[in-house]
């Protein structure tokens, strides 16, 4: 192996340096660098700048060996003359050894460190309380917004992928994508099943989409924007898999399947003959979406629909590794993941998704970036018709981009973290943001840093918590010990030992650990027998309400408290109020504790309408009111008749289609039914009759919603909405669909 692949690269050097300095102050860091960046040269670096026994994890038995011959090389080539003993094992070989483990070690590295939350890789830290921990990671982030600070103390970040690739150390790309109203991102957009960990359901996926017709639709566009290439693709299952890989070599494309089930050997020899050449397109499920290591990757067509931020940039970042003669990586997008996520250089929020605050989960079309992780000046509208796929960016225009938002680096470049220096003189420590001293040194600790907050302690023994530029934000007196923690809390350690919890968004103290609840962008936190609002203003239920008690009504919380209906806002930390009145519209009359009165739309700010401090000042208020209430009333009936002339509309539009053997309903372009049933009969007005299986008829609303279970030998539908239902007796029934 050669000596020039153990040249630390500058970003590598200083993510090391980092490493060891966050140590000092911690036990446990987690590292985030794209897949491609080299994060096993660091881990080796660190590994040889660590005296003791050293415990390497992988994810999978695949990676063991390769961690293993890296981490040799690199010792070698920096001449490490120490008898460290260093073990490389899999997460499924220590948990099967745990108790016959011969050794202690004083350092444990987790690769894939995503994975750590699991219940195998938890047991690490119990087992070995005393060992530092660093974990190795290109996406920290979990779909359901599981944070990682129970585990890890510091994340550590380094460039973004459009630096990366600015900078010459990743590839650019061309990125295609199917068109937002095409016929496959409609079947796409009629997924409805999810998962237990919150994606789509693999059984539905693989019904709708492995089918001979969109099959066909992937080798045409990997025909289209990457013939005679070498790449990967992404599938959705085993026989999903399987099935693309019969396909591609029967239309000549040198194509294998590979997954879990393939024996090792076989799947050795398959990687070998991608790796020389002699095998054009390896087909995958999952195998090759972590740790697979072949820098001449010339595509990475994506057939699996997901909402995993973690998987959308595995799977592409196997096509961005540098190689010498690679100019570009060619990205096909067949199931609109750039509709979900955007293009790859979106500049991720990883310290947000460390902590648990954001999600690393998409959704379709939602422009929020604060929840969605989306910037719009990646947002490129795919050039065509309705019908196939567009080229979204080629890599020169990419470039072209990346030059032009290096001029506007308020929204590309990341803020410098915020961190702690020290004064050399007086040994108090201060806070800066790279190399800008944003506060004086004037606390004698800095417990914890998060975003920018930080936990501090001054000479007088006050803790606290201050912001970037030292205002204060709360503080007690005390021996305490601060961390910031999950969720917004900030642990308090007394000087006996116990904990106590204060949320950071009312600076209320609790005495055990708050359960959060969560309701849409909402939250409530349970304590014992109690709801707690988190504003400013708390809000305490009585003892023992019910969380059947509280209503979540988009754009509000009602909790029942036996005196009437107290309602949070989304997006009001300030206070809590109460509810005047419901009007029909879906809007609500609310008051403060203050007695002042508001009208609440949704994704509107509240209007003040007065308040019930004088009688004159109620009179007024009260008349604002019942205009307000007319309004909503007019409102309603306006909505109520748009609605009904559109559903009018799409009744007419509403037709059965055929993909494959299975039928579906489309009303217009939108596929409102995916093509799962035997037979759809033409909709009578707003129903329609289906058979699922051979003879077993049922009725369904054109919008998808079942009306009748698929059960009945014959059905018909007349015009005024009556069904005639034939039972397997002979039996006929007459029923009033609603």
């Amino acid at each position: 192996m050669s000596k020039q692949l153990f040249l630390l690269r500058d970003y590598q050097k200083e993510t090391v340096r980092r490493v060891f300095q966050e140590w000092k102050t911690c036990r446990s860091v987690m590292v985030q660098m794209p897949t491609g960046t080299g994060k096993t040269h660091v881990l080796a670096s660190v590994v040889n700048g660590v005296n003791g026994t050293v415990l390497i994890v992988a994810h999978r038995i695949e990676l063991v060996e390769q961690i293993r011959e890296t981490v040799n090389g690199f010792r070698s080539f920096a001449g490490a003359q120490d008898d460290k003993i260093i073990r490389v094992a899999s997460i499924q070989g220590i948990a099967r050894r745990m108790d016959s483990l011969d050794f202690t070690p004083d350092l444990v590295v987790i690769d894939e460190a995503h994975h750590a939350l699991a219940k195998t890789y938890r047991i690490l830290w119990e087992k070995w309380p005393k060992a530092k921990f660093l974990g190795l990671t290109a996406t920290p982030c979990r779909m359901n917004r599981s944070g990682f600070t129970d585990l890890f103390d510091r994340l550590v970040t380094s460039w973004s992928i459009a630096e990366f690739i600015e900078r010459g150390v990743l590839s650019a790309f061309d990125y295609a994508s199917i068109r937002a109203n095409s016929a496959d991102q409609r079947l796409i957009d009629s997924l409805e099943k999810r998962g237990a960990d919150g994606d789509y359901q693999v059984k539905e996926m693989n019904e709708v989409l492995n089918r001979r017709p969109s099959i066909e639709r992937l080798y045409r566009s990997m025909m289209q924007f990457a013939e005679g290439k070498k790449g990967i693709v992404y599938a959705i299952s085993i026989d999903h898999a399987r099935s693309i890989a019969d396909y591609y070599s029967l239309q000549g494309v040198k194509a294998a399947a590979i997954d879990s089930r393939t024996p090792q050997q076989e799947r050795k020899q398959l990687v070998e003959e991608f790796k020389t050449g002699s095998l054009q397109v390896l087909v995958n499920v999952d195998v090759f979406s972590e740790g697979f290591d072949c820098p001449d990757v010339e595509f990475v067509q994506m057939a699996r629909p997901t909402l995993s931020l973690a998987k959308y940039l595995q799977q592409v970042g196997r096509g961005l590794r540098r190689t010498a003669g690679k100019e570009t990586c060619m990205l096909i997008d067949n199931v609109g993941l750039y509709w979900v996520f955007g293009l790859p250089v979106v500049d991720w929020d990883w310290e947000r998704m460390f902590r648990g605050e954001t999600a690393g989960k998409g959704q379709r079309l939602i422009q929020n970036a604060s929840e969605t992780m989306y910037f719009p000046q990646w947002q490129v509208e795919v050039p065509g018709r309705d019908m196939g796929m567009g080229l979204v960016i080629s890599h020169d225009r990419l470039l072209e981009r990346l030059t032009e938002l290096d001029k506007r680096p308020e929204i590309v470049l990341r803020t410098a973290e915020l961190k702690a220096w020290q004064d050399e003189v007086t040994g108090l420590w201060g806070l800066r943001r790279g190399r800008e001293r944003l506060t004086a040194a004037e606390y004698t600790t800095v417990f914890d840093i998060k975003e920018d907050q930080a936990a501090v302690r001054w000479p007088d023994n006050r803790c606290g918590v201050v912001d970037a530029t030292g205002n204060k934000r709360w503080e007690k007196e005390g021996d305490f010990s601060l961390k910031f923690g999950r969720n917004s809390f900030l642990l308090i350690l007394t000087p006996k030992g116990k904990e106590r919890y204060l949320d950071l968004y009312s600076y209320k103290i609790y005495t055990e650990k708050p359960e959060v609840k969560r309701y849409g962008n909402m939250e409530l936190l349970k304590v014992g027998n109690r709801y707690y609002s988190r504003t400013q203003e708390v809000y305490v239920s009585v003892v023992n309400r019910s969380e059947e008690y509280i209503a979540y009504r988009k754009f509000y919380l009602s909790i029942f408290d036996g005196n009437g209906y107290v309602c949070v806002l989304e997006g009001d930390t300030e206070r809590f109020y109460r509810i005047y009145r419901w009007l029909v519209d879906g809007s609500i009359v609310i008051f403060d504790t203050d007695g002042n009165f508001y009208h609440k739309e949704e994704g509107k700010e509240k209007t003040e309408l007065g308040n019930n401090q004088s009688t004159s000042a109620w009179e007024n208020c009260k008349k604002k009111i019942e205009r307000v209430t007319e309004e909503a009333i007019g409102r309603k009936q306006a909505n109520e008749l748009e609605k009904k002339q559109r559903i009018q509309e799409e009744y007419q539009t509403a037709t059965p289609f055929q993909a494959g053997i299975k039928w579906g309903l489309k009303v217009g372009n939108r596929i409102t039914i995916p093509p799962v049933y035997r037979h759809v009969k033409p909709p009578v007005g707003k129903y329609c009759a289906v058979e699922k299986n051979y003879s077993q008829w049922g009725i369904i609303n054109i919008d998808g919603t079942v009306l009748i279970e698929p059960k009945y030998p014959d059905i018909t539908i007349d015009n005024n909405g009556t069904a005639l239902l034939t039972q397997v007796t002979g039996k006929k029934v007459t029923i009033k669909l609603k």
